[in-house]
């Protein structure tokens, strides 16, 4: 047995069914858990925010970066000004 941090109710977990690291969902909340200890079993949530949050800082620094590449072209370019049709 395993007690949810979040409504702490009571989840029957194996210790011989789980691995730590595991994710499972609290049958009364919902909540995404994770096990951090077999022996005995303990769970703790699991904040979906955070890992999106690192997802964006990986996007915002290759969009800084492209950014910088786009300038760079701009600047070498002499054809500005000129009508392409």
């Amino acid at each position: 047995m395993a007690t949810c941090p979040e409504c702490d109710a009571e989840i029957e977990v194996d210790e011989f069914d789980v691995d730590k690291g595991d994710l499972i969902s609290c049958p009364d909340c919902g909540s995404n858990l994770e096990v951090t200890s077999i022996a005995p079993v303990e769970l703790e949530s699991v904040e979906d925010d955070e890992d999106d949050d690192d997802d964006d800082d990986d996007d915002e620094d290759g969009d800084e970066e492209e950014l910088d590449d786009v300038d760079e072209l701009d600047d070498d370019d002499d054809t500005t000004g000129e009508d392409f049709d």
